[in-house]
């Protein structure tokens, strides 16, 4: 625990320099810890490090975990996201069970995901899954696509989407660096030309999260350097 505690105050220190260079607040960020592939104790010592807010990436994986923390004594369970590809057959048993669906990546998928929340009685959180770098291998939409579709999923019922979420391409900080900017003024147009509300920018994750703080992120995604006790940070960076 008292690596996870040491790694936590460095991560801390690294957004409050970020913040500075760029003259920004720390307060205004939101660093949420990514548990995929660790085990519920490593969770637990991860809690009583300091972090508040988790991430996993399955639904299978994110309902056993909490199931395996109510086992160790955990009567507070901490919130948690859901950062992964989503698939419909998969809506049913997520909502209601996490504090926001970050990776909304879909027309089909928000209609689907409103119409389980409407069915559950219960509103859910999430941000849109925008794919700015135009990478084949990522899902997300489109800046055209959103800026097409923005008052239909501003309309939906039962659910509340509250900002957008990307990912930059991996190694190339040039490149990331361009994907956040490119996803902060989406965003910005998009609450200037749509009913959309979108307050946060979820964007940054282990090796990119201090470019994309500069670039105006309001969340960043941290794993490994959270969580494994081998992370070395990107060398080029």
């Amino acid at each position: 625990m008292r690596l996870l505690s040491m790694r936590r105050e460095e991560i801390l220190e690294r957004v409050r320099n970020a913040c500075a260079r760029v003259g920004r607040e720390a307060s205004g960020i939101e660093v949420v810890c990514v548990s995929k592939g660790q085990p519920a104790e490593v969770v637990a010592c991860a809690m009583e490090a300091g972090w508040t807010v988790f991430a996993e990436n399955r639904v299978p994986e994110l309902l056993q975990k909490k199931a395996e923390l109510e086992g160790l004594g955990i009567a507070a369970l901490p919130p948690f996201d859901m950062i992964g590809n989503l698939q419909t057959n998969k809506l049913k048993a997520l909502v209601g069970e996490v504090r926001t669906v970050q990776s909304l990546s879909s027309l089909h998928l928000a209609r689907a995901l409103s119409s389980r929340a409407s069915a559950a009685g219960v509103v859910q959180r999430a941000l849109l899954e925008v794919n700015v770098s135009g990478e084949a291998t990522k899902q997300g939409f489109s800046q055209d696509e959103l800026l097409g579709c923005a008052e239909e999923l501003a309309a939906l019922p039962a659910l509340s989407i509250e900002g957008l979420m990307t990912m930059a391409p991996a190694g190339d900080p040039a490149r990331a660096r361009e994907t956040f900017r490119a996803a902060r003024a989406l965003k910005e147009s998009l609450e200037r030309e749509s009913p959309l509300a979108l307050g946060t920018l979820s964007a940054g994750m282990s090796d990119d999260f201090e470019l994309a703080i500069e670039e105006g992120s309001t969340m960043v995604r941290l794993g490994r350097v959270a969580l494994d006790r081998n992370y070395e940070p990107f060398k080029a960076r």
